[in-house]
């Protein structure tokens, strides 16, 4: 290890010294850290770096700010755990900014999110146009999200449900006694409610069509519950004489109109299949009241600037900015001014006054936001539509607008999501903090970051129980001469050998054709993709890139080309099935057209999670753990107790821990305290009970190999065709650091990905197959990513078709063809700005990607292919 000590330029006295950190992989590592310094945390995927910035700097941080608060309070906060390390001296308070999703609800929004929200609320209460004779309303009655202010009819959803006499009545020829009210139940209740329609005078036996049209709406909308009587056993004609006559009734019964009785279902019953079934009758419709928008109608009639407060939260932020800079004109809020629509009277001087300090705080509050390559995003945008990249920028723009001091901010990846044109922001929005007296410790992948840091920590040399290790802890160039450090290599490109010629671009053996493609901020796009190459899709943070690649192309070609579609996923993220809070279905628009036996299979590769529960992990979700199980379970030693391969399994009861059920965890409940998860006792952690740790294969228990790095099992199951295969594809994908059985929660967004895509690429290729992949080398080191490029380069070698959603410049110079959107993004993008090979669009003035694709190429070690 070389360990250069001392602090960098500007980096201010003092530092943050690590002693005996073994979180996770880290190999009892010492390290000083300067404070008041940009420090790059790099080194191969899965070398520890995310282990010593958050599991060990930010855990502990953490861990002492909660020695403060009470111990009622700390069980409302979720913690991340006390780290392994033997100390940490001059720890400031810390900040992490992780791209993991927090909880949140469907009304979290980037304006309450940001607080952005509460200055255009506080300026619609203040200096609003209000009605003639209207009362001021406060900030309050402006939100959604309050009893003042929410809509009554819709309670701030902005959508409600209604039952379409279509649904409730499918086949209008049926009468009544053959069940033409669909919506109603069937056996004794539906019996009850029909036999209310005959002695309220209905005729149950002609076409429901037939009826009065008052009979009609009545039976389908009313919200009267009458008490009706119902006669057993009688005819209708006898029931008529009965009513008309005041006889005794059978029972009296309540009648319930159609919809009502849906409603009624939906929202009490406490059978769950009987409320799946009235929603089968439901459908999500705008709110009538408010149209959609939300709130009461007497917000909604307060204007400014000749707009209501909902459609200054739908504008994008660029243009919300650009309206409050209108604001801080002299002559704005007189009959002088010339931007949007003058006032018909000049406004009096301390509403001015009130109106130019919001829109001065509101500016400041959004420039770091616009900084970041945020504009296009709207405030009324719900924070669970953000990709992970887009919510740690938000959250750093949050942070900039706190104006802490002396805090260690904790990033991962800040650049990750953002085109290169947008990077010069951010590292200018990590200076300011540095500057305001911060620190700022960072894990990154991208070189151009990287580079601007003050100080780097290089951890590895390799992952996994390879790495674990400081290469080179010191200011950036004293990294050039450490042999050890993979990060080297690529930072400092000219002691590298020149070159191996790129592989000649591939133009492709047919074309596949998207017209008319719309959806989002796509519209009426055209553009064609060469099949059987390799295509990426650039363009600023926020063009389109993913709602084409994810939804255009996918939507299309399973519309007219009826290509079979297969996601390779796990489990979803949880989302909201109640339509109220998902909103109306958003859908693609456009035809496709190419050879129609070219492209039979779609595979999309996204980075949602692969499953919910600790019990789904890389081994199971691979099928690795089928072929494991079967060779324990063909050990002399299972054989001869007649141990099958389910035996092996710690999801079953044969096998697994009694105590535990196979959590290998134990939860302790201590009231006050945060619940606390330890190791089992019975089965110190390992799933198993002990009959099953008995059985062993060559050596190890089936716990041990679950325990083993996929580098290390690759090395256990030499020789075994079968399960090296399954080891291989997770190799390729750079996940050799990864134990086999980590739990699938544990996974970031890129390593569920790679996970996905390696089950992927075990699989016979047939040379049909189109693949789709959304920032795949996300998370991942250069190293790791010339890795993978080279293994989707074979695929097309194979006859696919791979197109990929990527920012890295070094991966967009190994594609045969790129398409380029923009030229900004959200309103201002959506366009095709330019496609070609790598060299056209590097020469294309009007692309923002050119320059930095054209850099790309320059013969450098950046440029070479692994799959040349």
């Amino acid at each position: 290890m070389s360990d250069v000590n001392g602090s960098p330029a500007g980096a201010g006295s003092g530092g943050v010294r690590v002693r005996g950190a073994r979180e996770h992989n880290l190999q009892s590592i010492d390290v000083d850290i300067p404070r008041n310094a940009l420090v790059a945390f790099t080194g191969v995927s899965g070398s520890g770096k995310s282990s010593l910035a958050f599991g060990t700097v930010y855990a502990e941080a953490q861990r002492r700010f909660f020695e403060s608060v009470a111990p009622y309070a700390r069980r409302l906060i979720d913690q991340v755990g006390v780290p392994d390390v033997d100390s940490i001296d001059g720890l400031p308070p810390a900040v992490a900014l992780s791209q993991r999703r927090s909880g949140g609800t469907a009304r979290s929004t980037v304006g309450s999110a940001t607080t952005v929200a509460n200055v255009v609320r506080m300026l619609f209460s203040r200096v609003g146009t209000y009605p003639v004779g209207a009362p001021m309303l406060f900030a309050e009655d402006f939100s959604a999200n309050t009893v003042q202010g929410a809509c009554p009819a819709c309670h701030g959803l902005g959508r409600i449900y209604d039952v379409p006499e279509e649904l409730m009545v499918p086949d209008d020829s049926l009468s009544i006694r053959e069940r033409a009210l669909a919506a109603w139940p069937t056996a004794w209740h539906g019996k009850q409610l029909q036999d209310s329609l005959i002695s309220l005078g209905y005729d149950v036996d002609v076409p429901w069509r037939d009826l009065p049209a008052d009979q009609r709406t009545w039976a389908l909308y009313t919200d009267e519950s009458p008490q009706v009587p119902i006669f057993r056993d009688l005819s209708p004609s006898e029931v008529r004489k009965a009513v008309a006559s005041g006889a005794e009734p059978s029972y009296m019964s309540t009648f319930l109109g159609v919809k009502r009785y849906v409603l009624d279902t939906f929202a009490s019953s406490k059978s769950a299949r009987m409320r799946e079934k009235a929603a089968g009758f439901m459908v999500s419709v705008l709110c009538p009241t408010c149209g959609g928008k939300r709130l009461r109608p007497d917000a909604l009639a307060v204007t400014f600037e000749g707009a209501d407060i909902t459609e200054i939260s739908s504008m994008p932020l660029d243009e919300v900015a650009r309206l409050m800079e209108g604001i801080l004109l002299p002559d704005w809020g007189t009959t002088r001014q010339t931007s949007h629509r003058p006032p018909a009277e000049d406004l009096p001087p301390e509403k001015r006054l009130a109106a130019q300090r919001l829109a001065t705080d509101l500016l400041q509050r959004l420039s770091p936001i616009t900084d970041l390559g945020l504009g296009y995003l709207t405030l009324d945008r719900t924070t669970s539509t953000l990709s992970s990249g887009e919510l740690q920028r938000m959250r750093l723009a949050t942070q900039v607008l706190s104006r802490l001091f002396g805090v260690v901010f904790v990033l991962d990846e800040p650049s990750a999501g953002l085109h290169p044109a947008d990077t010069e922001a951010l590292l200018g929005i990590l200076r300011s903090l540095r500057d305001s007296g911060n620190s700022v410790f960072y894990v990154e992948h991208s070189l151009g970051v990287i580079r601007e840091a003050d100080w780097i920590i290089d951890i590895g040399p390799g992952a996994g129980t390879a790495g674990g290790t400081v290469i080179y802890s010191g200011e950036i160039d004293g990294l050039r001469d450490v042999q050890e450090s993979v990060t080297r290599r690529y930072l400092f490109t000219e002691s590298e050998p020149a070159p191996e010629p790129k592989r000649r671009r591939r133009s492709g053996d047919a074309r596949l054709a998207l017209t008319g493609v719309a959806r989002n901020n796509l519209s009426d796009v055209s553009v064609s993709f060469p099949l059987g190459a390799f295509t990426a899709i650039t363009g600023v943070s926020g063009s389109g890139k993913s709602t084409l690649l994810n939804h255009g192309i996918p939507d299309l070609l399973r519309a007219d080309l009826a290509s079979a579609t297969e996601e390779v996923e796990g489990e979803a993220e949880p989302t909201s099935e109640d339509p109220l809070v998902s909103g109306a279905p958003v859908t693609t628009s456009g035809r496709a057209s190419g050879p129609a036996d070219r492209v039979r299979r779609i595979v999309q590769v996204t980075q949602k999670p692969i499953g919910r529960t600790p019990r789904s992990n890389v081994a199971t979700y691979t099928g690795v753990f089928d072929q494991i199980r079967s060779r324990f379970a063909a050990t002399p030693e299972a054989r001869r107790r007649h141990y099958g391969a389910s035996r092996f399994s710690f999801n079953l009861p044969s096998g697994r821990c009694p105590v535990c059920k196979g959590e290998g965890m134990i939860e302790v409940e201590l009231l006050f305290l945060p619940t606390v998860h330890a190791p089992c006792t019975a089965c110190a952690g390992t799933r198993y009970n002990d009959e099953t740790l008995e059985i062993r294969l060559d050596g190890m228990t089936v716990a041990d190999v679950l325990a083993m790095s996929v580098s290390r099992a690759r090395e256990f199951f030499e020789g075994d065709a079968d399960v090296v295969a399954h080891l291989d594809a997770l190799l390729d994908v750079g996940l050799g650091y990864i134990s086999l059985g980590q739990s699938a929660t544990e996974l970031s967004g890129g390593e569920a990905q790679r996970v996905k895509l390696a089950s992927e690429l075990r699989r016979a290729q047939r040379g049909d197959t189109l693949y789709l992949l959304d920032e795949p080398t996300s998370g991942l080191h250069p190293a790791d990513s010339d890795r993978l490029i080279g293994h989707l380069q074979r695929l097309v070698d194979g006859g696919n078709t791979v197109i990929i959603v990527e920012h890295d410049m070094r991966v967009v110079a190994e594609a045969d063809w790129v398409i380029d959107l923009g030229p900004g993004a959200g309103d201002a993008g959506g366009h095709i700005v330019a496609e070609g090979t790598p060299e056209d669009v590097s020469e294309n003035p009007a692309s923002r990607t050119a320059p930095y694709l054209r850099a790309a190429l320059t013969p450098s070690r950046a440029g070479v292919s692994a799959g040349a």
